[in-house]
């Protein structure tokens, strides 16, 4: 199962001239298209003088829940957005925005130019940006009875899964975080373990 994914590690800004033309790059991180609207708002507010605010963003982390979107914001059909879009791609990245804000210097750089100086631009604030692995995970909440408590922790470390909650009462209560990969073969090894008994949920 393919459960990870790469996106920024950090969200960063980055400035290149070309030909008196100040072109800004920034990077975001989205996890939604809401969020991707608001962060562009935010910069087009920022850089409300500039000549155009060019973007791409590319949301999801499978084929069934992909968006994306770019713009040109003026610039000649396919020059700004599109190059911006194919660098995102080109980096197998996801969850992010692109934003590449240019304030015209008095000279054309025509098409070819300006192909060229946004992809540059978002080449330069990724590259400052970094890259970051992330995996997708699954939630479950585990109850089981204390004498199976040790031997649930020698399970949840083999398969590198993070507790995000343990509660202690009449039995042990503890909310586990796993790679999706990974799910089957903790659930089935607490099953085993407990010869049955824990009690198992997925959460949402």
């Amino acid at each position: 199962m393919d459960d990870h994914y790469l996106t920024i590690d950090k969200p960063s800004t980055a400035e290149i001239k070309i030909k008196g033309s100040r072109f800004i790059g920034r990077t975001a991180l989205v996890n939604n298209i809401e969020e991707a609207g608001k962060k562009l708002e935010i910069i087009r507010k920022k850089e409300f003088a500039a000549t155009h605010n060019c973007y791409a963003y590319l949301i999801g982390t499978n084929d069934k829940n992909i968006a994306y979107k770019y713009s040109d914001d003026g610039e000649p059909g396919g020059t700004a957005g599109r190059p911006i879009y194919d660098v995102i791609v080109g980096g197998k990245l996801t969850n992010i925005l692109l934003v590449v804000t240019r304030y015209f210097g008095g000279t054309k750089l025509g098409t070819g130019g300006l192909v060229h100086a946004y992809s540059e631009s978002a080449k330069l604030v990724l590259e400052k940006s970094g890259i970051k692995e992330n995996f997708i995970t699954d939630r479950f909440k585990i109850e089981i009875a204390f004498s199976q408590y040790d031997k649930l922790i020698q399970t949840i470390h083999k398969h590198n899964t993070t507790i995000i909650t343990s509660d202690f009462s009449d039995h042990v209560s503890v909310v586990l975080e796993v790679r999706q990969s990974l799910s089957d073969f903790l659930t089935k090894e607490i099953t085993e373990l407990s010869k049955g008994k824990a009690k198992i949920e997925k959460l949402p």
